[in-house]
């Protein structure tokens, strides 16, 4: 059983140019039709607004994917900084502690632990001369 009355469509098939020419329409049935034109012109800018919704929320998803992807990487990396730490504090550990009592110039013969990274430095002297002009030029 069907919630809407069933209705003939014979009588609502009309041309609209019969529809605006017949001079013997009801102004009830003339107020149904503009009715129902407002309301077609209704639901097509909801389906128009849905669709840019539906846009904004791909492109948000998209967004939504790079960061996830971004926060992933970070995570990744702040693991390893804990690693890092730990590498360090094994590397200081070996080293002799300086007694509270020796001099300042004595704390500057103690040694440092191992280098941990190595970092190139045959391009530090362009760098240099490159921040040196930078600097000139301000």
């Amino acid at each position: 059983m069907s919630a809407f009355p069933a209705r003939s469509f014979s009588g609502h098939m009309r041309q609209p140019s019969l529809a605006a020419s017949s001079t013997g329409q009801s102004p009830a049935l003339v107020a149904r039709v503009n009715e129902k034109r407002a309301e077609l012109e209704n639901l097509r800018e909801l389906r128009d607004l849905s669709a840019a919704v539906a846009t904004r929320m791909e492109a948000l998803e998209q967004k939504l994917a790079t960061l996830s992807d971004g926060t992933e990487a970070i995570a990744m990396v702040m693991s390893n900084w804990l690693n890092v730490l730990r590498a360090i504090n094994m590397a200081s550990a070996k080293l002799p502690k300086p007694k509270p009592e020796e001099s300042p110039e004595a704390e500057a013969t103690v040694p440092l632990p191992q280098t941990l990274v190595r970092i190139p430095t045959e391009h530090a002297p362009t760098v240099q001369a490159h921040a040196d002009g930078e600097t000139q030029a301000e």
